[in-house]
């Protein structure tokens, strides 16, 4: 299919001549998934079908408590500063974006009041703005009535480079942001942009109110109250939060929609670790929800068998990698360790990574830690499939990686490990505390020690790992090891925003205060020229082609060695209705949520 048929099929559905349904299944045949039929659909001037809710309780509250655990605490409770997932999901407790993006991949309607599109008026065709129409009657929590105005603060707050804002990325390209009226946002962008539903929608959307915050934007953003006592418009109000344990809230008798919220609280637990955050799920029934949970699925599929709950399992584009850090982290220029301006001792060496992405046995790794949750990749973007490469592969060969170091001059010394010009391969390997964590590190230090090189492991507390505390040495956006691991998913369908992670301009530093996107410190003129036409590219078959590219680069490259493409795995109880994303945070629809009662 060329991009005339392309363009002739979306007309016929503007037209009325084929039916959503029916092109979402002619592009499935050609090997789109429905998420992205929709985007091309959205592209082409047809507004997205709102998926219908399974929500069924007739009045607001009445349902208890809604006891959640998260086994990585929240540390901050403002969206634009969230370093992790656990910090998203926590403020998402109390602040809304316009609109989110559901299982399928489809736009749902938070504050704004309508899908964008060139039909309503809402898309410039030649797309370089977008015209947001917000729903009226909306209130903060502290009464406060929600205006375009707070929308157009939210991007002045990100956008000003003192602020620091981890959102930073999705608003620092954008020309204006303008109040058309009290419920009407025009976002106009510098140059014409082929995914306009990255600011103000999902995670990176949250918005936080100008009458609150205006005060602290800039130098002073980390010094606002209300940093750590939110007030949103979300279906809860702030109640309390302990940071690194636990954040509470209670309803919102004044929220916007109708019969929602079900639960009278909820209650977000932190610490501990994934297996038992599922024990508590799955046996015990102590918490309605655990989220993230990185257990072998043997041990959960045991678990089940209690009767308890459930295992739930979302696909999105989550990768557990190995990261290679391309700085020096054992030298320290002007204060800081792992600077820009010096390069890793041997790690710089391509031939070095080369073997080391031999020795990552992957199938091991699927087939004994992950089972049913976790998919063997050679790419670090893994979805939509339209964004998969085809090009790469992955191999597990001892022998392969161990002449490759011979033939470069790595030799064995007396101890074994292999070294060149003084310089010896032995690397600090950093990852969270959580069992499949620690066993692949083991599998991949032993496969490492057969090919004489020393990996020597180091397990962070999840809630040290994963903070936000930019005085913290042992987070991993500082990186002060040789290499690391984690899984990082992007936040939309659309892989504008997550590509960044390799950007030069996003480089992780104390300058901005380790808020970068790039945490490998990899610097590519390829790579950034590439990234650039993405940006402008508003032919969708172009654009895959160049995120394509993209992801050659960084796996040809060894960048970074992708370990396994994880599903989501959390644990409901039984009766509870929890609908997940594997393109947004969990709790993106917790307005939603209510348990049936069982008598």
């Amino acid at each position: 299919m060329d991009e005339h048929d392309l363009r002739r099929l979306i007309g016929w559905v503007r037209q009325g001549r084929l039916s959503r349904r029916g092109f979402i299944r002619r592009m499935a045949a050609v090997g789109l998934t429905a998420p992205l039929a929709n985007q091309l659909l959205a592209i082409g001037g047809v507004a997205m079908a709102q998926p219908a809710s399974d929500y069924k309780p007739t009045k607001r509250g009445g349902g208890g408590t809604l006891k959640l655990l998260w086994w990585q605490a929240p540390t901050l409770l403002n969206p634009h500063f969230a370093v992790g997932t656990k910090d998203q999901d926590g403020s998402r407790l109390f602040y809304e974006p316009l609109a989110a993006w559901d299982d399928q991949g489809n736009l749902k309607l938070v504050l704004a009041a309508e899908v964008p599109s060139i039909e309503n008026g809402g898309l410039a065709e030649d797309g370089t703005s977008v015209t947001w129409k917000l729903k009226q009657g909306v209130k903060w929590h502290d009464g406060e009535p929600f205006t375009a105005a707070d929308v157009v603060f939210n991007w002045q707050y990100a956008s000003e480079p003192k602020t620091a804002a981890v959102t930073a990325g999705s608003y620092n390209y954008l020309k204006a942001v303008e109040k058309l009226d009290q419920y009407t946002v025009k976002v106009t962008f510098s140059k014409p942009t082929p995914f306009w539903a990255d600011p103000f929608v999902s995670s990176n959307g949250c918005l936080i109110p100008k009458h609150l915050f205006e005060p602290y934007i800039g130098a002073k953003s980390r010094e606002a109250p209300a940093n750590l006592k939110p007030v949103g418009t979300g279906p809860y109000k702030f109640q309390s939060f302990t940071p690194g344990d636990s954040v509470a809230g209670v309803i919102n008798t004044d929220y916007y929609q109708p019969n929602r919220p079900y639960f009278d609280e909820v209650q977000m637990k932190g610490g501990g670790d994934a297996t038992s955050a599922a024990r508590a799920v799955l046996e015990s029934a102590e918490y309605d929800y655990a989220w993230n949970l990185q257990v072998e699925d043997q041990l959960l599929k045991k678990m089940e068998t209690a009767g308890r709950g459930r295992v739930m399992f979302t696909k999105g584009a989550n990768i557990e990698h190995m990261q290679f850090n391309f700085t020096d982290p054992n030298k320290e220029v002007d204060g800081e360790r792992s600077s820009i301006k010096t390069t890793h001792p041997t790690l710089s060496d391509p031939v070095v990574r080369q073997a080391l992405s031999l020795l990552i046995d992957r199938g091991s790794v699927q087939q004994y830690i992950y089972g049913r949750t976790g998919e063997t990749t050679s790419n670090y973007l893994n979805g939509p499939p339209r964004f998969v490469s085809q090009d790469t592969k992955w191999e597990f060969n001892i022998q392969k990686a161990t002449d490759l170091l011979d033939k470069a001059g790595w030799k064995p010394g007396t101890d074994g490990i292999r070294e060149k010009d003084g310089k010896k391969l032995s690397y600090l390997f950093q990852t969270s505390i959580n069992q499949p964590r620690q066993e692949t590190q083991q599998i991949i230090k032993q496969a490492c020690k057969k090919a004489g090189i020393d990996i020597r492991l180091k397990a962070v507390l999840a809630s040290v790992y994963f903070s936000s505390d930019t005085g913290n040495d042992d987070t991993y956006p500082k990186f002060y090891t040789d290499l690391q691991m984690y899984t990082t998913n992007p936040p939309q369908p659309d892989p504008g925003f997550w590509m960044q992670s390799f950007l030069s301009s996003q480089v992780a530093s104390k300058a901005n205060k380790w808020q970068g996107r790039n945490i490998t410190r990899w610097q590519n003129a390829d790579y950034d020229r590439i990234y650039a036409e993405t940006v402008k590219e508003l032919d969708p078959v172009k654009r895959a082609a160049q995120f394509i590219q993209l992801n050659d680069l960084v796996i040809n490259n060894v960048v970074v060695i992708p370990v396994i493409f994880r599903k989501g795995v959390g644990a409901a109880v039984n009766g509870l209705h929890a609908r997940l994303s594997g393109w947004d945070n969990d709790t993106w629809d917790l307005a939603d949520w209510y348990k049936e009662t069982r008598t």
